[in-house]
């Protein structure tokens, strides 16, 4: 019998090492097993007739789902207490699988603009070959997003927090304005993963995570997931078996296994990113530190309200410096690796201008705000003591 009932109550750890599996499995093997099969074959005739007639839960054709991957798919949904979850081969994939699934020519999106660049784009370059269209307002401004809903509004978008900036989403008052003004929601919680944040418990209608981030916590897969209603996410996944943006059985697999040390890995990247903040926002070469976990951020009232922890993500300026003098320090750090993508076990640290942004203009730099002397740390599970004293020498 599979334990799907995500109204059981259980701690997050219990629930992520748990939640979605069946307690006897295949094999009688305490871990799920990989079913690498493209097709699945039927006895007759009349089965084929049976599965198509009385929907039969079992698989038809690789495209259209995995054994592997409908476990991982409901341990997400109790993670994050929803109904649904319907995995993707990336993040963007899922975005775009939902936003494609749900949106019409004429139809209109609301984004806050410290929303991932990348998803932006899709909508300001590619939706709106569609006739779809696309309005951005200042990330935590509610009465301009508000103001900028009309009839033709579907969907209203943001991150929380937002990436790089750290911006935290008061979910509630997100929420109520989708509500009051009847058009969906969508919060990209991929910088606070379920343990740290639960959109659908405020009322928001879709929750999005990069699952190549936390949730897969060791840098090793791609993968994303988009969690809400059955009836909402039926469309997302009929879309989905059409166009194929699926996850192979093996990254399901490494998934289902990541997920199991997410509240202890997240512990720790919470308290890593506390301490280094800390450190660095006393430290004379920095010039400011944005981290939700200090009382200097603008938007740590709502974080504390809201969240469990903030993450591991820190970004720092480096005081009178410029861009070649910021990336001396990046070059200097021995412990984090420098690279894009954060969330996992090793920590990551990055320009963004050099590593996102090189080939955009000053002033496209500027709308973005992302300056010469941004860096961007991903604090990993690393002792915090190291990455503080390593931190230090690059810094000296």
């Amino acid at each position: 019998m599979l334990h799907t009932d995500t109204s059981v109550p259980a701690g997050p750890s219990t629930a992520a090492v748990h939640a979605g599996e069946a307690r006897q499995k295949p094999g009688f093997a305490i871990t799920d097993p990989i079913f690498a099969a493209s097709t699945y074959t039927f006895a007759s005739t009349q089965s084929i007739i049976d599965f198509i007639e009385q929907d039969q839960p079992r698989e038809e054709y690789g495209r259209y789902g995995n054994p592997g991957e409908r476990v991982v798919e409901r341990k997400l949904a109790a993670l994050e207490g929803g109904e649904e979850a319907v995995l993707f081969a990336s993040g963007m994939g899922a975005l775009v699988g939902l936003l494609m699934a749900h949106l019409n020519a004429g139809d209109e999106i609301v984004f806050f603009d410290e929303c991932y660049h990348r998803s932006r784009e899709f909508c300001r370059k590619h939706l709106t070959r569609f006739g779809v269209g696309f309005r951005e307002v200042p990330t935590c401004d509610y009465a301009a997003m508000e103001a900028a809903i009309t009839p033709r509004t579907k969907f209203i978008v943001s991150e929380s927090p937002t990436n790089p900036h750290l911006s935290v989403v008061d979910i509630e008052r997100f929420a109520d304005i989708g509500r009051r003004r009847g058009v969906l929601s969508l919060i990209d919680a991929t910088l606070c993963t379920p343990f740290n944040l639960r959109p659908l418990e405020a009322g928001v209608d879709f929750v999005l995570h990069s699952a190549t981030k936390y949730l897969g916590g060791h840098n090793d897969l791609l993968a994303g997931v988009v969690v809400g209603s059955l009836e909402k996410l039926a469309p997302v996944r009929q879309l989905r078996g059409i166009m194929g943006g699926i996850n192979s059985p093996h990254n399901a697999y490494l998934l289902e296994r990541g997920l199991k040390t997410l509240a202890l890995r997240m512990e720790r990247h919470n308290a890593n990113g506390l301490a280094v903040a800390r450190f660095l926002e006393s430290h004379p070469r920095v010039e400011r530190v944005l981290y939700p976990g200090l009382e200097s951020h603008p938007f740590h009232a709502v974080a504390a309200r809201t969240m469990r922890g903030c993450g591991g993500l820190v970004t720092f300026f480096i005081k009178d410096a410029d861009w070649r003098q910021t990336a001396a320090v990046i070059d200097a750090v021995r412990i984090p690796r420098i690279g894009p993508s954060l969330g996992g076990v090793e920590s990551l640290i990055e320009q963004p201008l050099v590593m996102s942004y090189w080939n955009y203009t000053p002033a496209e730099r500027a709308a973005f705000r992302i300056p010469d002397n941004m860096i961007r740390l991903a604090c990993g599970i690393e002792d915090s003591g190291d990455l503080v004293a390593d931190l230090a020498q690059a810094l000296g």
